[in-house]
């Protein structure tokens, strides 16, 4: 193994690795932050316009999957479809979806409740043009922030379950997966884990910074 700080324990550099791994991670961090944004719409939106039965399943079913934790959803989804990237992916996506479409139903809600929907609606104007032109795009708006936090988010999930051996397999350069080939080296090379660990710490950080300035600005605060 490299017996010098900044290889790995076959000798490869492994700074490059980790700038070479960015680009996966980012990926997967994304594909998973769009599939779990998609099936929240869907879920979401399906509640807060359906009121009554539909609405009551479809929140208890949120409040079900929300109370499991994160990972150990996107555990079971692995364990039963095997690792890979996709399954990486679907698994943190759909592990994610529950808080997105609560939060997306809550807004809705909130949103219907307004004067200019109110106004809409003694106009005369029918509900889905009302739905579309005013509560989905006014929802969307903090939605768009908690998709830059939730990449970062995406990205440790991603890395913990590639850490575990459920997710991209070494020799990728994938965040989670040097973390995962340099476990078994940590005593005698402390870098092998520090330093992809400190990327995905850093992205992750940065990407909730920006979310968190993005939310401040769309709402008026800055």
């Amino acid at each position: 193994m490299g017996a010098h700080t900044g290889y790995d324990q076959l000798g490869r550099d492994l700074y490059s690795r980790v700038l070479e791994g960015a680009g996966q991670s980012l990926a997967i961090g994304l594909g998973a932050t769009a599939l779990s944004i998609s099936v929240a719409l869907i879920l979401g939106v399906a509640a807060a316009l359906f009121a009554g039965v539909v609405d009551s399943i479809l929140t208890r079913i949120f409040d079900v999957l929300f109370a499991i934790p994160t990972l150990l959803l996107a555990l079971v989804f692995v364990t039963v479809f095997g690792p890979s990237v996709l399954t990486e992916v679907i698994a943190v996506g759909i592990a994610t979806a529950p808080g997105y479409a609560r939060m997306i139903r809550g807004q809705m809600l909130s949103i219907k409740g307004t004067g200019y929907v109110e106004a809409a609606k003694a106009l005369g104007h029918p509900f889905p043009r009302i739905a579309w032109r005013h509560i989905l795009p006014n929802t969307m708006n903090p939605l768009t922030a908690m998709m830059t936090i939730g990449v970062g988010q995406a990205i440790i999930w991603a890395s913990g379950l590639a850490f575990l051996g459920l997710g991209v397999a070494p020799p990728a350069p994938e965040w989670g997966a040097l973390l995962n080939a340099g476990r078994n080296y940590v005593i005698y090379s402390w870098w092998l884990e520090v330093i992809p660990g400190l990327a995905v710490t850093i992205f992750a950080l940065s990407l909730t910074i920006v979310g968190g300035h993005l939310q401040d600005r769309l709402e008026g605060k800055a």
